[in-house]
């Protein structure tokens, strides 16, 4: 048992810890508290004057800001938030809440965990890649591509928060934002180093391949040099956009074939990343492609963007990453922010179906609004009716029924949500427990679909407009191409317009 020290943080409280390092990162070491429930981390070089006051500001104004208002509690699982500034004598560090156990790997790799990494944190570089995701880690880590769009839902949400404060975190990657898809989780972590725009600088430019264009083009400048540009909000935004493509498309979206400094790979990677960063699936400029043939045999088909390109994640996301990687990539004004992304991957988790193929390594897929769905993960065709409900809300409140943008796959036992019937309520922290709660579902009965209303006081058949039925709680209304269902809300109408693709 290693010996045992103890640190006063700087509200008075006493944190005995164990004197052993179980963790290191670029900037601290990390030890456990001895009733388990705490880590202190330590930074190994001195905190200047500056970082000091930063520290304190985001132990102090900037957490209370954010867990001690409404839905408070909410944010506490998103965040590994630093709760108090130490000081040993030497060292300055920071008290932090233990990541929750299913951060760490229950099971590990395939074949006994022959890559020893069992009990180890879940970093997000394990699943970003199709070798380490489907041929190294074990089948029951790897979690489905219907729990990614969670997670990135989950990542989204965060940043949002954070950029609502006025603060960014400056490392966004996969280093730094832990993913369990085994439980669905997610966290954001090393928030200690959080930028205030005009405040507190950055202490890092960020992770490789995380880092935005414009600053990797202008490292050579010094650091208070006025065209040098330093990581900030808009900065977070490309680190997100590539943080979600990566998760579900499992390549990096610069990362192509294009050479731009043969003599010199240093350069070269600064030109590729910087100043001549090019997408790889940019519609007119094909030069930087990805070159799958002198890829791994697992990773061809996922770096091959004409069998997968980006447009099999649907509508909403196919529009965000071309603003990020197309009309934002060196425009950072044009980049989607966090909610936008939190929006779409909302409605794209409404958009998804579930593959017919239990060995399918992705098991749900977006609908690509084709009369032939067909899985792009294994190339399983859907077999059937396939139920889809267009949702469109009165805003006038005088029976004009405008479309949402927002549709909804039908599936054996898809739940109806308040949110599917009243376009005021969004899923997200703000939701309420009456809110969480389904009102309906759909199941597939005698060989017809079927929608159950099991909350709902105002549902009404409304295909034939001189012929209008309520559907009491309780009650069923077969699911059949034209079929409209009204829900009256306090205030708004929502239509759902039903559409069978057979």
């Amino acid at each position: 048992m290693a010996e045992t020290k103890t640190v006063q943080t700087s509200d008075g409280e006493i944190i005995t810890y164990y004197d052993e390092i179980i963790g290191s990162g670029g900037m601290k070491d990390v030890y456990f508290s001895t009733d388990g429930k705490k880590a202190v981390a330590f930074f190994r070089d001195p905190v200047d004057k500056i970082g000091l006051e930063r520290l304190e500001m985001i132990t102090g104004l900037y957490r209370k800001g954010i867990f001690e208002k409404e839905h408070g509690e909410y944010w506490k699982t998103l965040f590994c938030w630093p709760e108090s500034v130490i000081f040993d004598g030497k060292r300055h560090g920071v008290v932090l809440p233990i990541y929750d156990k299913h951060f760490f790997f229950e099971y590990g790799s395939i074949n006994d965990d022959f890559l020893g990494i069992k009990g180890g944190e879940k970093e997000g570089k394990w699943f970003a890649a199709p070798t380490n995701r489907f041929t190294r880690l074990d089948p029951r880590e790897r979690g489905d591509w219907r729990i990614f769009l969670r997670l990135c839902l989950i990542i989204s949400r965060a940043t949002r928060r954070m950029h609502a404060a006025g603060l960014a975190h400056s490392d966004l990657s996969y280093k730094n934002v832990l993913i369990s898809p085994s439980t669905g989780h997610a966290c954001m972590i090393d928030v200690d180093g959080l930028v205030v725009p005009g405040k507190y600088p950055p202490d890092v430019v960020g992770t490789p391949d995380f880092i935005a264009p414009e600053v990797i083009a202008t490292t050579h400048l010094d650091k208070n040099d006025p065209n040098r540009i330093l990581p900030s909000r808009h900065t977070d935004r490309h680190a997100l956009a590539v943080l979600i493509y990566q998760y579900l498309l499992l390549r990096h979206p610069l990362r192509g074939r294009k050479i731009h400094d043969i003599d010199d790979p240093s350069n070269d990677e600064t030109l590729a990343m910087g100043e001549k960063a090019l997408f790889i699936e940019h519609p007119s400029d094909k030069s930087n492609r990805t070159d799958t043939s002198v890829a791994r045999a697992s990773d061809k088909k996922w770096l091959d963007t004409g069998t997968m390109p980006y447009t099999i994640a649907g509508p909403y996301l196919s529009k965000l990453f071309e603003m990020a990687f197309i009309e934002g990539l060196h425009n950072p004004n044009k980049r989607p922010t966090a909610d936008e992304w939190e929006s779409a991957l909302i409605k794209t988790v409404d958009l998804i179906q579930p593959c017919e193929n239990k060995d399918c390594v992705g098991k749900w897929y977006a609908f690509d609004n084709s009369n032939k769905p067909i899985c792009p993960f294994c190339s399983t065709p859907y077999k059937g009716e396939l139920p889809i409900i267009n949702l469109y809300s009165d805003r006038s409140g005088k029976g004009k029924f405008m479309p949402d943008n927002h549709r909804l796959m039908i599936y054996k036992d898809q739940s109806i949500f308040p949110w599917h019937i009243d376009r005021n309520i969004i899923p997200n922290e703000k939701l309420n427990t009456k809110d969480s709660s389904r009102i309906g579902y759909c199941i597939f009965h005698k060989k017809q679909w079927v929608f159950v209303n099991e909350k709902l006081n105002n549902m009404f058949n409304y295909t034939n407009q001189n012929d209008i039925k309520k559907i009491d709680i309780g009650q069923s209304i077969i699911l059949e191409d034209g079929v409209r269902i009204l829900v009256k809300n306090r205030n708004s109408s929502r239509l759902l317009l039903l559409q069978m693709v057979r």
